[in-house]
């Protein structure tokens, strides 16, 4: 049987958190799952960099606990993280503020269809024509039926 100890469960749990949580990003095309896999990113840095600074015979760093001359957990990893915290969880109520203003705007979080509509409100902001869908061709060309240097045969009437 494999003997782990707590601390390298704690790593690979990290490890594990900032996994998930690029997946989240490269796979979700949701807007509210985009901001869900960077907490669980956040939340697995903010592990990663308490770990960083543990000592396993360290008392924790608040002075007049413990003997003197007792080795202290390095406390400037925490922080980091305790102001990482503060600040990831004010970026995170702007982030749900301005996707609630998106959904009711839009009805829907959907990078997609958020893309177009958006190109759409732009081009008519502008005063231009708005792009057509993907099937047309960029513009105005005629689309030929073949490859760039095919020419169709010659019908003899």
């Amino acid at each position: 049987m494999i003997h782990l100890d707590y601390v390298t469960i704690l790593y690979v749990g990290a490890i594990g958190l900032l996994a998930i949580g690029a997946a989240g990003l490269v796979i979700c095309n949701n807007f509210f799952r985009i901001l869900l896999a960077l907490v669980v990113l956040e939340a697995g840095a903010n592990l990663l960099l308490v770990l960083m600074g543990y000592r396993g015979d360290a008392k924790a760093p608040i002075l007049g606990f413990g003997p003197d001359g007792a080795q202290m957990v390095d406390p400037i990893p925490q922080t980091l993280v305790l102001t990482a915290i503060v600040i990831g969880v004010a970026v995170q109520a702007l982030a749900v503020s301005i996707l609630v203003r998106v959904f009711r705007s839009y009805g829907t979080l959907d990078i997609r269809e958020l893309k177009a509509r958006f190109e759409h409100d732009i081009a008519v902001e502008m005063g231009i024509e708005p792009p057509r869908g993907g099937e047309a061709p960029a513009g105005g060309r005629i689309q030929s039926s073949g490859p760039p240097n095919f020419r169709p045969p010659e019908s003899h009437s």
